[in-house]
């Protein structure tokens, strides 16, 4: 459906792929059909996926077919299908013709002998096989893993955002369409169970494998799909949401059972924290799953994946050096923030990836918000602006599939937490999250869109705002003195019209009161009156300066 991490080092999760952190400035004629809406992608919008494979791990081996059902938008015989070397696209078949291919190293584009019709809705079928790309360090460069559990056994899975789910199967590889439904059938050697998206709905025995079918009735982006494939054991649980009961399923290696039983109660708390800031978790008809896999984990539309070893912090670590960090489980709270922030509101161009990873790293600020206060929350982001570099913009270049800074995660997370300093009221700042999750429910959607959306909800004019936190690497200074019981205050070190309003907390020590006094610098200066010393709000991230 046309749905038209010293953070560098700290943050390994957070470069999903290569070339987010990179210095790459040309790009190629690669680049730009993988990352635009070219001609041979726009006639035609995407239905359904039904995906059936054959996965064999002893050889590294995946061959199989992807149906791709579609509806017709304009008149056009000419149609691009994504799929990265080493794979190779074999065949394409519509309505029992077998259809001419035209190789341009990871674009193929297909030749259809049928009139396309306008409105008319129609399939065609493409064969692939070969051996995938191996994640050397999944999920930063992306791929299939291929790896072996304590026992011996098999233990694979795939990891792609970024680099694009055409790495390990054929599919319109650009954000900006995406299924309303797929179907995935996955054959693997007897004695291994896949899990993947959506719900179980068949099991296939044959006498040396199994196929599994799984079924997703929501809208998918194509990274979002996966397969993971291992000793699994199943145990689950049912949460009570707002909108009635959600299946949540944990799929782990075996021996690990007894331990996840215990661990993954950071799941439901998570579903609490999560439904309360951005509204009902937006795939109930699909369930909620954990499942175990041998690298650290992904945001996989109601698959999400977990390799954070059973410990809490990011591998045992507190990335806000606060302590904070420490009190859960950062992979399930992270990944699972994505649900609504990746897999339900999804960027049309990975360039807007701050959508993602901005509001997504600011959820783990509203989970501690959720269940230790306000003041841990802000103690929290705050703790994690030490990782924020500053060297390059968030916001990426378009249409050549290119991400832009690692700093959209911390540096996101604190700008959206400057924007609820600004909203002055936490019931307006939660409406205007859950609002985003309602209103652009199961769309893909440009920055702009969000920045208009919250601009419109909070009545200012942000784009300011916007364009110094996204656009340019400075940070905001507040330069001021103190006169004759007036403090003098302007901003410096901004965007043209940046005028940014801002808390001061002053203390009269005489009479032992303090209040919070909202200023409103713009690059001249001004005064307001005080009685005590003063102290600038630190929720706002800035850099100031007494002078």
């Amino acid at each position: 459906m046309k749905k038209i991490l010293l953070f560098v080092f700290l943050f390994p999760i957070l470069s999903m792929s290569q070339g987010i952190m990179g210095n790459k400035n040309e790009f190629s004629r690669q680049d730009t059909l993988r990352g635009s809406i070219t001609k041979e992608r726009s006639w035609w919008d995407l239905n359904r996926y039904h995906l059936d494979i054959k996965v064999n791990p002893e050889e590294k081996f995946i061959s199989g077919s992807n149906k791709i059902s579609y509806t017709v938008l304009d008149s056009y015989n000419l149609m691009q299908i994504d799929l990265q070397k080493p794979l190779k696209l074999t065949k394409a078949v519509q309505e029992n013709s077998e259809l001419e291919i035209i190789y341009d190293g990871n674009a193929h584009f297909i030749k259809l002998i049928k009139d396309q019709n306008p409105g008319s809705k129609e399939e065609i079928t493409v064969y692939y096989e070969g051996n995938p790309r191996t994640a050397v360090r999944a999920p930063w460069d992306g791929g299939i893993s291929w790896e072996k559990d304590e026992n011996g056994n098999h233990f694979v899975a795939s990891s792609c955002q970024g680099l694009g789910a055409s790495v390990w199967w054929p599919n319109k590889d650009h954000m900006y369409d995406e299924p309303e439904s797929m179907l995935m059938s996955v054959n693997v050697p007897k004695g291994l169970t896949n899990v993947s998206n959506g719900r179980l709905v068949g099991v296939d025995e044959m006498s040396d494998s199994t196929t599994f079918h799984w079924e997703v009735v929501n809208p998918i982006n194509n990274y979002g799909v996966n397969i993971n494939i291992g000793d699994y054991v199943n145990f689950s649980e049912i949460y009570k949401g707002e909108k009635g009961d959600l299946d949540m399923d944990y799929y782990v290696l075996s021996y690990n059972l007894e331990k996840a039983k215990v661990h993954f109660k950071d799941a439901i708390k998570t579903m609490q924290a999560f439904e309360y800031w951005f509204g009902p978790y937006p795939f109930y008809e699909d369930s909620f799953k954990l499942v175990e896999t041998p690298y650290l984990g992904m945001e996989h539309q109601s698959s999400v994946t977990y390799g954070n070893k059973y410990k809490k912090g990011y591998l045992g670590r507190d990335l806000s050096g606060t302590g904070w960090g420490l009190k859960f489980d950062y992979i399930i709270i992270h990944e699972t923030g994505h649900e609504w922030f990746a897999n339900n509101i999804t960027y049309k161009d990975i360039a807007d990836m701050w959508v993602h990873e901005g509001f997504t790293t600011y959820s783990e600020n509203l989970f501690v918000d959720y269940h230790y206060g306000k003041k841990a929350a802000s103690e929290y982001v705050i703790g994690t602006r030490r990782g924020i570099r500053n060297s390059k913009p968030i916001i990426g270049p378009y249409n050549v599939n290119k991400a832009g800074s690692g700093d959209m995660y911390s540096k996101g997370a604190n700008l959206l937490h400057t924007l609820r300093q600004l909203a002055n009221n936490d019931m307006k700042w939660r409406n205007i999250l859950r609002g985003l999750n309602k209103d652009f429910y199961h769309k893909t959607v440009t920055t702009q869109e969000i920045e208009n959306y919250i601009s419109k909800k909070m009545k200012m004019d942000l784009k300011p705002f916007f364009d110094q936190y996204l656009r340019d690497i400075r940070i905001p200074l507040l330069e001021y003195k103190i006169v004759e019981g007036k403090i003098h205050y302007r901003w410096d070190n901004v965007v043209d019209n940046f005028n940014m309003p801002i808390d001061i907390i002053v203390t009269d020590h005489n009479e032992g009161l303090q209040n919070k006094i909202r200023i409103y610098p713009s690059i001249k200066w001004k005064y307001k009156k005080v009685k005590g010393s003063i102290e600038i709000d630190k929720n706002y991230y800035i850099n100031f300066k007494k002078l």
